[in-house]
């Protein structure tokens, strides 16, 4: 056995530094984390971020050369590894402001529909990444809110409801997107029903209760994509916070005739982690996929936090989701700019990649590094594999990787330097997790 150590630690400024040819020997049982390959749970779909409008404009601020740059640290050979993509159906806050792509009430065929929006940041952004990519990228497509005219309050923020009597053209105009967009060269496999049903946001929102959702999906969006020959792609429900995921999915997926065209559940982290929950709906729902669809750190709440602590929320999160059986795992805005935006309500946060687009230059920030240990090393496919550790002052996932090589990943939020016998089956390796770092192990 081989094994390759890459290590990032702020404090001594190495960012994913890699030592090669440690040598498997026989070790003690003290200080043990056990790795067990022979026991085996979910699968991989891949590790992501968000196209949206805001992220496409940042990046069109920068020198040709720098915006390749930045879609080669996400995609390319020498990047972190993302081949999952997320984008939005019309406009959502992170816009240059609200749009849709048929503005006209009188439309009811879609003979209006343009994504003309679309080409002016978004799909320039994707073409550039899909030149670098290393892998086929997948996309995961999400409404915010339909067009004003078919919601109850007439406008796309402030929350509203879709309209009774315009449930069947707001599904005909999702199936409308996927193709135009397959069209384009963007292979759209994946869509979610409605970003944050449960929230009413000063931005593009829509609600939709458990009920309606399942309705939605069972009567209208599910049948429709069926007719239209859409039936391959994946219907994602829920689509916001953990701490009631088990809660809707339950509620949903109970209805047989709903459940057969849902592929599975989206979740975000903005009330806490809940990891209880992704493993309550992965034991439950055991053919479903859980994905990761949206995490940032929040201007609101965190603007004083340092980079430590921004790169150690996004660590714990996909170490904890991981271990309760996610599937995969898309962060949001791939870059943003030096203010955390543009953002047409001023709701602001931060990105692994932060540019300056007064300067026209941009900063790897410590997130994305972390984000790193998990995207770049586990690999499309790969197998979460069972584990045992000696303490939970350090926490650890692993992974099989489809060739046969096993990726472990260590974080130490603490102030200390944790010591780790890293065990399989009496022989393996130590090493020292130093304070406040994250550590992958690739296992030959």
């Amino acid at each position: 056995m081989k094994i390759t150590q890459i290590t990032t630690n702020y404090s001594e400024n190495k960012f994913m530094e890699i030592t090669n040819g440690i040598e498997e020997t026989e070790v003690g049982n003290m200080n043990v984390i056990n790795l067990y390959p022979d026991v085996m749970y979910q699968r991989i779909r891949g590790f992501g971020g968000a196209f949206t409008e805001s992220a496409g404009y940042t990046l069109s601020k920068l020198s040709e050369e720098k915006q390749k740059e930045i879609a080669e640290a996400y995609f390319g050979e020498s990047g972190i590894g993302y081949t999952l993509g997320r984008t939005h159906i019309n406009s959502c806050d992170f816009s240059l402001g609200n749009y849709a792509y048929v503005e006209d009430p009188a439309d009811t065929k879609l003979e209006t529909f343009t994504r003309e929006r679309d080409q002016l940041y978004i799909v320039p952004f994707i073409r550039l990444a899909q030149e670098v990519s290393r892998d086929k990228i997948e996309f995961l497509a999400s409404p915010w809110s339909p067009p004003a005219f078919m919601k109850t309050n007439g406008e796309m923020n402030h929350g509203g409801k879709l309209k009774e009597e315009y449930k069947t053209l707001w599904a005909e105009y999702i199936c409308r997107y996927i193709k135009d967009c397959q069209e384009d060269g963007i292979p759209v496999t994946m869509i979610t029903v409605q970003n944050e049903p449960e929230a009413t946001q000063e931005w593009d929102s829509c609600r939709f209760s458990a009920k309606e959702e399942m309705e939605f999906v069972r009567d209208y969006l599910g049948p429709i994509m069926e007719e239209q020959g859409l039936k391959d792609i994946k219907i994602y429900i829920w689509d916001h916070n953990k701490e009631i995921m088990y809660e809707r999915a339950k509620d949903i997926l109970n209805d047989e005739k709903a459940a057969k065209y849902i592929a599975g559940v989206g979740f975000h982290w903005y009330t806490g982690d809940h990891f209880e929950a992704v493993s309550l709906v992965r034991e439950q729902y055991i053919d479903k996929e859980l994905l990761f669809t949206e995490g940032c750190v929040e201007y609101s709440r965190f603007m004083d936090s340092n980079d430590v602590y921004k790169a150690e929320m996004y660590a714990h999160d996909i170490l904890g989701n991981l271990n309760a059986g996610m599937n995969g795992y898309m962060d949001w805005n791939l870059v943003l700019d030096e203010k955390g935006g543009p953002n047409h309500v001023n709701n602001l946060c931060a990105a692994p990649i932060m540019c300056d687009c007064v300067n026209g230059t941009y900063e790897k920030r410590l997130s994305y590094y972390y984000v790193g240990h998990f995207s770049k090393y586990i690999r499309v496919g790969a197998r979460r594999i069972a584990t045992t550790r000696y303490t939970d002052q350090i926490e650890v996932t692993a992974f099989l990787n489809p060739d046969g090589e096993k990726v472990v990943v260590l974080l130490n939020k603490q102030n200390s330097d944790i010591p780790v016998v890293l065990r399989e089956y009496g022989k393996g390796t130590e090493l020292v997790v130093k304070a406040h770092s994250i550590v992958t192990l690739c296992i030959e």
